[in-house]
């Protein structure tokens, strides 16, 4: 995903979503990977076309990362 990530997702050495990773519950962390999902796919044909749904699945891997936890769990 590195590719994706343009560098203004870098200023000050901050990772926004390493740091939400490391600050957000599950519970948050799933609701704003599902809403990423959601918002690329809705928008790639009036976009960013491809990039916008490598995005899309970038998200939907952290999810899926998210729900093998759990199951792992239970």
């Amino acid at each position: 995903m590195e590719k994706l990530k343009p560098s203004y997702y870098h200023n000050g050495n901050i990772d926004v979503i390493k740091f939400g990773e490391e600050n957000f519950t599950q519970d948050e962390l799933k609701g704003f990977y599902r809403m990423n999902v959601l918002k690329y796919v809705t928008r790639f044909d009036k976009k960013n076309g491809l990039e916008d749904l490598d995005k899309a699945g970038y998200y939907l891997d952290k999810l899926k990362e998210i729900a093998k936890e759990e199951n792992d769990d239970e």
